[in-house]
This record gives structure tokens, C-alpha cells and sequence, in this order.
């Protein structure tokens, strides 16, 4: 009797570790398998959040099949105790290793609120925005110009938020002065900017910060980004360029970069400065006087006087026959690449054509004819703002 209720308790505990372990396999074949989510969400997880919280979470979202599942797998493969609070995004069908995996990552968060502090070229503003997880787009929540209005209430709750992200965006053609005066104004940077950084040596783009990041480190960050761009850039040149350094590519895009906001006419552009430089024709480029005006200290605000353009400075292109001894902003990507890889065109004249872009020409005759048009253009302006 005992050799048979032994052996049928062995039969027993056989059948259950053979169920167990086909638990185990179907366990993990769930756990590793593609989720139910339809639509990608943007998952909070809060400071102090647990994986059972978020294991909650995600079921009431309809992102995994279940929560048991869930927490036995992140503890199984030792990461329960590395949750990371922020706000992240979880793609459709994503499997729960994959999730436990997204919210135990660590780094930036890849969705929810974040504060853009924009650094533009006639204005800065603050935008408080959210990924909408449906169309993977920002929505704007609120915004404000910092040199005229309050802050709206809806950005000072989401700045005291713990998860919010803030960001830094640096339009393409500020000078260095606007990006030092605007980053000594946004209250979550900390510490002291010394020297201007040197003209053209920051790399308009769009920069994650924390609260309690250094200007000071930020700024060399811009810097990095920009010496990076111009290298490859320059490893990429035209050979037969009228610039011999990296340091006059870096002017000639600045000059770019000022005179059109149209990024199909870069190139254009840039071969009528390259034809010019080679002709010995002087470039006269409005936006190089108005440099040698401001210093790169705000917007002019008027037009260029006729005394303003005979006087004699480094930058003015109507009197010196070559390049401006420094770039007159801070030039983007496409405006180096444009510099040392321009178009080949006979052009040597352009002027705004009223669309926004430019009218080229090849002869002083042709310049004349678009230059009229665009006269009669900005008087039948006058007349319709009167």
C-alpha cells in the first residue's frame, strides 16, 4: 500500500511540475509575445511609481494581456527595481518585455508635456505642447512671448510638474548675442555664459535640457553640433570653391541663411555669392550692412540708410570687395551644405520677387527688369496698407 501512495505521489508531483513548466513556457510565450495595444499611448510612469502601478496602468489601457504576467516578468528578468519615472511611448502591438524594457530604459521621455523655449530670429516665445500618441504630432496647450506677457498658468503648473521636459530651439539665422540673452532668461538653466560665443559657431536645432542644466555646458553642446556639421560638410565640398577654409564656408552660409528663408533657392543663392567671388564683383548683401549696424544685437527695425551703405565697415558688401570677416549669424545644415556645394548658375544678381523668394539674373538688364517689378510690388503694398 505505502509502494503505491508513493508511487502515485510521484505520478502527482510529476503531472505538476510537467503543468508547471507548461505554465512557465506559456508564461513567457505572453510575455514576449505582441501585445494587444491597437494604437500607440503615451504611458506616464509618476517619481516614486511602482510596477504594479503601471502594470494597472497599462491594463486599462488595453496595452497588455495581463498584469500578473507583467510583474512576474519584469522581477523575473531584475528590472521591478528600475523603473524610471518620466513619460514614455508605447507603439502598438509592443510586447510586454518590450514595454517593461521602454519604462526601465532610463533617458529622455519619448512623449507627454515638455516647454519649448524658442529662440527666433525677430522674437522668442515659450510653448507648452503634448504628443498626441494618434498622430505622433505636438499639440500646442499654450504660449506666450516672454518680453511682453505673463507666463499663462497652464505653463506654470506643467513647469512645476515632475515628468515635464523642457527643450531649446534655436532658429536657423539668430546671432549669438540673441541665444545669450535669451538662455540667461530661462530660469531652469543655472550658471554664467562667459565670452560671446563666436559668430556662426552655434548649431540651430533643438536641444533637451533639465532642470539645472548649465548654460555654460549648453553652449558647448551648440558648438560641438555646429564644428561637427561644418567638418562633414566641408569633407563633402566642391573643390573648385572660391573659399579656402572652413572658416569662409562658414561666412558665405551665414550670408545665405540671411537672404533666403526659401530652402529650394539655398543653392541658387549660394552661386551667385560663389560667381561674384570669383568675378571680383562685390557681393552687397543687405543683410551683411545691417550686421555691421546691429553687431547682432536685435533687429535694425528700419531700413538701411543711403549714408549707411557707403559707409565704410568690415561688413559692408556694397564697399569691401570680398567676404565679411566673420559670419553675420548662425547658419543651419542646409545653409552649409548649400555654401560649399552651390548650384552652378550664370547668376550674379537677385532680388525678392514678392512670393518670398527671389527673381535671378544673369545680366545688369534682366536685374533692372526684376528690380522694377519688385518697386512696383512693395507700391502697390504701400497703397493697400494706406
Amino acid at each position: 500500500m505505502w509502494k503505491a501512495l508513493a508511487s502515485n505521489a510521484i505520478t502527482l508531483l510529476i503531472v505538476i511540475l510537467f503543468l508547471l513548466g507548461g505554465v512557465i513556457l506559456w508564461g513567457q510565450s505572453e510575455y514576449n509575445a505582441r501585445g494587444p495595444l491597437d494604437q500607440q499611448i503615451c504611458l506616464r510612469v509618476p517619481s516614486g511609481g511602482s510596477m504594479s502601478r503601471v502594470s494597472k496602468d497599462l491594463a486599462k489601457e488595453g496595452a497588455i494581456s495581463s498584469g500578473t504576467i507583467f510583474r512576474v516578468g519584469a522581477d523575473y528578468t531584475d528590472k521591478t527595481q528600475q523603473l524610471k519615472a518620466g513619460s514614455y511611448l508605447v507603439p502598438a502591438g509592443a510586447s510586454m518585455a518590450q514595454i517593461v524594457d521602454i519604462v526601465t530604459r532610463g533617458g529622455a521621455s519619448t512623449c507627454g508635456t515638455e516647454i519649448v523655449y524658442r529662440i527666433g530670429v525677430t522674437r522668442a516665445s515659450v510653448q507648452l505642447r503634448a504628443l498626441d500618441p494618434a498622430t505622433s504630432r505636438y499639440v500646442e496647450e499654450a504660449s506666450y512671448n516672454p518680453a511682453e506677457e505673463e507666463a499663462p498658468e497652464a505653463l506654470v503648473k506643467a513647469a512645476e510638474a515632475g515628468d515635464v521636459r523642457f527643450r531649446v530651439a534655436l532658429a536657423e539665422g539668430v546671432t549669438s548675442w540673441q541665444v545669450v540673452e535669451n538662455l540667461k532668461s530661462i530660469d531652469v538653466l543655472t550658471g554664467e555664459i562667459g565670452d560671446l560665443p563666436a559668430e556662426g559657431s552655434l548649431a540651430p536645432d533643438s536641444y533637451e535640457i533639465r532642470r539645472g542644466t548649465a548654460r555654460a555646458d549648453l553652449i558647448a553642446k551648440m558648438q560641438s553640433a555646429q564644428q561637427a556639421i561644418l567638418a562633414a560638410a566641408w569633407s563633402e565640398r566642391d573643390d573648385n570653391l572660391p573659399v579656402k577654409t572652413p572658416e569662409e564656408a562658414l561666412i558665405l552660409a551665414s550670408l545665405i541663411e540671411k537672404e533666403t528663408g526659401v530652402p529650394e533657392e539655398r543653392r541658387q543663392v549660394a552661386s551667385v555669392f560663389v560667381n561674384r567671388l570669383r568675378q571680383g564683383i562685390k557681393l552687397q548683401t543687405d543683410p551683411a550692412v545691417i550686421y555691421g549696424i546691429t553687431k547682432g544685437q536685435g533687429v535694425l527695425g528700419r531700413g538701411i540708410r543711403q549714408s549707411e551703405l557707403r559707409r565704410e565697415t568690415p561688413w559692408n558688401t556694397y564697399v569691401i570687395p570680398a567676404l565679411p570677416p566673420t559670419p553675420i549669424a548662425n547658419p543651419g545644415r542646409a545653409s552649409i551644405e548649400a555654401a560649399l556645394n552651390p548650384d552652378t548658375t550664370p547668376y550674379i544678381f537677385f532680388v525678392a520677387d514678392g512670393t518670398g523668394g527671389h527673381a535671378f539674373a544673369e545680366t545688369l538688364a534682366e536685374h533692372n527688369a526684376n528690380v522694377a517689378k519688385w518697386r512696383q510690388i512693395e507700391a502697390e503694398r504701400a497703397k493697400q496698407s494706406e
